[in-house]
């Protein structure tokens, strides 16, 4: 499923939302093939950081609940939101009871990133059984979750897709778990040139960027070859004086395995961001929004498309949990956005 770049708006009090809402400095997004209720689905976590907010939200892909929780309890507070947990009555499941756990109190964060690197848990269990788990204290949630018994534990859940987006003048960086090790990823785009680093080691250049705006590459990732795809589309557009919506954003997929990427709609801060890029003046966002840009959806459906010919090619081994179930691979979707 290829992500939208946004969805009309449907009232202007939406839209002025749109508007005013402050600039994410981090927003990432992240689906999990997973269990609830002892049925298999895929839960999709977005973190999102902002000036004045840093919130998790979790849903399943047949929607049958949407919850959010703040990391931190007010705006200004300088302590992170308690440890705690709530029940949710799932609708699609006979109403049926699970219950989320989380603790953020001593979490630990890379650079601007909204999602936590360590020392922290988000899990979910049902009848006593831990279905997903993400985060590294799981002893303490087994003292905290406070069953009847022993916690049984159903199998790992598996990384998918991560959508993330970046903000920068030049240089955006990421730092991504897959291929069961975190890596560090930096795109360097100016002067005409894409430089593509991983673990501080180039892997691949691209010179005349007015010329080759889009493309794909295989490059090496810790011995395992990953398909890269990059859509400047909208920078080089604007370098060139034919854009008035300001700096716009690179699109960039990192393709693991077989298949295409597994993307969830946007909503929230996502859609409210993808609204913004079109904004150009002040009141702008009250104007219809133009087609999608070709950055946002041509790059993405290549990547698709060129997987779904290679169904023979797969670098994912079995046992790699950030790898898609059933052969499905992984993927890495940046948004770059350049800020002016």
């Amino acid at each position: 499923m290829i992500p939208a770049c946004f969805s009309n708006p449907s009232t202007h009090s939406s839209e002025n939302t749109t508007s005013t809402a402050p600039m994410p400095q981090n927003l990432i997004t992240c689906t999990y093939q997973t269990h609830l209720c002892n049925s298999p689905t895929q839960l999709t976590l977005t973190w999102s950081k902002t000036l004045f907010s840093h919130t998790l939200t979790l849903f399943p892909s047949d929607n049958s609940f949407s919850t959010t929780i703040s990391l931190y309890p007010s705006t200004f507070s300088f302590f992170r939101t308690r440890a705690g947990s709530k029940s949710i009555h799932l609708t699609h499941h006979h109403y049926q009871k699970i219950k989320l756990h989380w603790d953020f109190t001593q979490a630990e964060f890379a650079g601007h990133s909204a999602e936590p690197d360590s020392s922290f848990y988000v899990a979910i269990t049902f009848n006593s059984r831990l279905e997903f788990f993400l985060g590294d204290l799981r002893d303490e949630l087994t003292r905290r979750a406070e069953v009847t018994g022993p916690l049984c534990y159903s199998a790992e859940s598996t990384l998918l897709s991560r959508r993330e987006h970046v903000f920068g003048r030049r240089t955006y960086v990421t730092r991504a778990q897959f291929m069961r090790s975190k890596h560090e990823i930096e795109i360097d785009c100016g002067g005409g040139v894409l430089k593509v680093k991983v673990n501080g080691v180039t892997s691949l250049v691209v010179k005349r960027l007015a010329w080759k705006f889009r493309g794909n590459e295989r490059i090496m990732i810790s011995g395992v070859e990953v398909e890269f795809y990059w859509d400047v589309f909208n920078w080089v557009n604007k370098s060139s004086g034919n854009s008035k919506s300001g700096g716009g954003h690179g699109v960039f997929v990192f393709q693991i395995g077989d298949g295409g990427g597994i993307w969830p709609e946007m909503a929230g801060p996502e859609k409210r961001l993808m609204r913004k890029s079109f904004s150009g003046a002040v009141g702008a966002a009250a104007v219809q929004p133009p087609s999608p840009s070709p950055s946002c959806s041509s790059v993405l459906q290549w990547a698709e498309e060129s997987s779904s010919h290679e169904g023979g090619r797969s670098s994912c081994s079995s046992s790699t949990k950030s790898c898609g179930s059933n052969g499905g691979g992984f993927s890495l979707l940046l948004y770059a956005w350049r800020k002016e």
